[in-house]
């Protein structure tokens, strides 16, 4: 009797979660253009998305920016989380609490401050000052993550490569690397899916110059919704079902 109540309260909140979704990815296919009334399937609004100038730039633009965004919050956080948890320094703790921190502050909050620093510096808001912002929000994810999967290590490996004249360079390229890659990657897949899905910080930190998706969706759905917003969030849903799946398999202890 408990085991069948708690199936059936998870399968309450599986479907509180994530039936909207699946009611907007099945309108996507909805023929009707003015109503929510099934009209029969179809895949016209998927090739209209196709030709829309607008919205395939801003689809361009943002994963442009997810995938730089990724790449450098994954090297920074890598070389971060190897240097947090191989050397001790007065500053350690600090800047470890300090990761918490941002991860836990509110996106309003870090693209106000990011904004006011970028007007002091007079940066004119655009593709770096957006690039900045989205490592900035991504660089914790990944060094919490390499670093977690570093606290796992055996040290006498290490120990043992350098007992038998493996240098620093050595035990890197062959010992370390090897074994924080899965999380690293991870940790890319994870950025890129925080980097392509925002809209606050975005929001702040980009100049009309450069439109990205979430923002273009924004101003579309204020004005009423078209099916061809319904057929691109379906496409985004899809990519970042992708990206997590990918980031939780490499997460998982091999055996």
């Amino acid at each position: 009797m408990i085991r069948t109540v708690r199936r059936i309260y998870a399968f309450l909140i599986y479907v509180f979660l994530y039936l909207p979704l699946v009611v907007m990815i099945v309108y996507s296919f909805n023929a009707s253009k003015f109503s929510m009334a099934w009209k029969g399937a179809t895949l016209d609004w998927y090739v209209k998305l196709l030709g829309n100038t607008g919205l395939m730039q801003a689809a361009w633009h943002s994963l442009l920016i997810a995938a730089l965004a990724a790449t450098c919050s994954s090297l920074l956080g890598a070389l971060i989380a190897m240097a947090l948890h191989r050397w001790r320094f007065p500053s350690r703790k600090v800047i470890h609490s300090s990761l918490f921190v941002m991860m836990m502050s509110p996106d309003i909050v870090i693209g106000i401050s990011l904004l006011v620093l970028f007007m002091a510096l007079s940066l004119p808001l655009g593709f770096w000052t957006l690039l900045m912002a989205h490592v900035t929000l991504c660089v914790p994810f990944v060094v919490i993550t390499v670093h977690a999967r570093m606290l796992g290590f055996d040290p006498h490996v290490v120990e043992a490569a350098r007992d038998l004249g493996a240098g620093d360079y050595e035990v890197f390229r062959y010992i370390v690397l090897p074994m924080t890659f899965p999380a690293v990657l991870a940790g890319w897949f994870m950025s890129f899916t925080l980097s392509i899905d925002d809209v606050i910080i975005s929001f702040f930190t980009t100049g009309p110059t450069f439109e990205v998706l979430p923002l273009r969706i924004y101003s579309m759905v204020r004005l009423g919704l078209k099916p061809e917003v319904n057929a691109l969030c379906a496409l985004m849903i899809g990519i970042t079902a992708v990206a997590v799946f990918f980031s939780q398999r490499l997460l998982k202890e091999k055996p």
